[in-house]
């Protein structure tokens, strides 16, 4: 009787165990389909709108001039979740407001002429993945190729970077990075074409090599020596995406898993109790910080989920992070404490004192990424 007893105890903390690193099983209103159907739908009830930020003279309650590139980076989250759950209303919807987009409101369709305009092609590339339409497919590569493509009116810096092989938009800012993977990426899906993948992973070497600290994160900008949540969520999201892609034969693949395992490393290390991440990462007197924690979870689920990273550790860390983030979601399906746009700043107290909104983009995009990462 005692040695039955026994087994029932082990069996059940096993089961216990187990729970803390399963990615499949949620509480209920916590699952990735349902959060992912509730932020999605919120997207589409929204009007094209700006991103909060400090620009002096920048009226943020206004419509934008362009499409800004954390729109378009949740218009991708949406049009990824909408593929991986095969629901086909959610995915006519988003196909739908870039129809009205080009039809009505073609003032809005960003120039190719900046790192954070062209990223919108992203949004033409998925869907043309779904639809083949090759409408779509024009547009997008017409912003993908313009990122490599150098302008008539280029200044030295950028004319020496492409020179190299790299992006005439190459500024070496944490966030580049990643407008720079989510456009090459879809590009080389829907051509095959080596050279959007080639390219991407060379710019991506080049800033981990440039960017990257000892301590596997990584500073604001070298003017700016804060790891600030967000900045380096960009640059754990790009990681994760391009070694989803990369064949493993690929020179540039030991670069950039090397780095991408020093990063998760130093998260594990500075993840909150609660599973959260703070606004300034390794300073443990700063506020918890909701785009940053949706940033860091995608790329550790992606990890997890591909082999990378150990199930057990790091399958924990991303159930703990999720639970929480799920949990600074409103009744009105915003997700809140989101930092608000932000300029590189050596001071320590300008991070700190930054504004926590609610319902930006940069920090709905991620919370899509990561159920679409749950469901994959």
């Amino acid at each position: 009787m005692l040695v039955f007893l026994s087994s029932i105890l082990v069996f059940t903390d096993a089961q216990e165990k187990i729970k803390e690193y399963d990615l499949k099983h949620w509480p209920e209103g916590k699952g990735p389909e349902d959060i992912g159907i509730r932020i999605t739908q919120k997207f589409l009830n929204s009007p094209h709108k700006r991103s909060s930020g400090n620009r002096p003279g920048v009226d943020y309650s206004a419509p934008p001039p362009i499409i800004n590139y954390p729109e378009v980076c949740t218009w991708v989250g949406g049009i990824w979740f909408a593929k991986v759950t095969k629901n086909d209303e959610l995915f006519d919807g988003l196909e739908n407001r870039l129809i009205i987009l080009l039809e009505k409101e073609k003032h809005l369709v960003p120039p190719p002429t900046s790192v954070s305009n062209n990223i919108f092609g992203a949004v033409p590339l998925e869907i043309y993945l779904k639809t083949k339409n090759d409408k779509y497919l024009k547009m997008g590569l017409l912003q993908a190729d313009k990122q490599w493509d150098l302008p008539e009116n280029e200044n030295s810096i950028q004319k020496n970077w492409a020179v190299q092989g790299y992006s005439w938009q190459t500024r070496l800012w944490i966030d580049d990075i990643y407008v720079i993977t989510v456009l090459q990426m879809p590009a080389y899906f829907a051509t095959r074409d080596k050279k959007y993948l080639e390219r991407t992973a060379r710019e991506m070497v080049l800033y981990l090599e440039k960017l990257q600290l000892n301590n596997g994160l990584f500073y604001h900008s070298p003017e700016a020596p804060h790891c600030w949540g967000r900045g380096n969520g960009w640059m754990a999201a790009a990681m994760a995406d391009i070694l989803r892609v990369l064949p493993r034969n690929d020179p540039n693949r030991a670069k950039i898993i090397s780095c991408y395992h020093k990063m998760m490393d130093a998260l594990l290390q500075n993840q909150t109790e609660d599973g959260m991440w703070r606004q300034i990462i390794d300073d443990q007197e700063f506020w918890k910080e909701t785009s940053s924690t949706a940033m860091f979870t995608y790329a550790i689920i992606t990890g997890v989920k591909k082999g990378w990273l150990d199930k057990k550790i790091y399958g924990t860390s991303a159930r703990k992070a999720w639970l929480a983030l799920t949990d600074y979601i409103n009744e009105n399906d915003e997700l809140t404490d989101v930092c608000a746009g932000t300029s590189a700043s050596n001071d320590r107290e300008y991070y700190f004192n930054r504004p926590k909104v609610t319902g930006d983009w940069h920090g709905h995009a991620p919370v899509l990424w990561c159920a679409t990462a749950l469901l994959r």
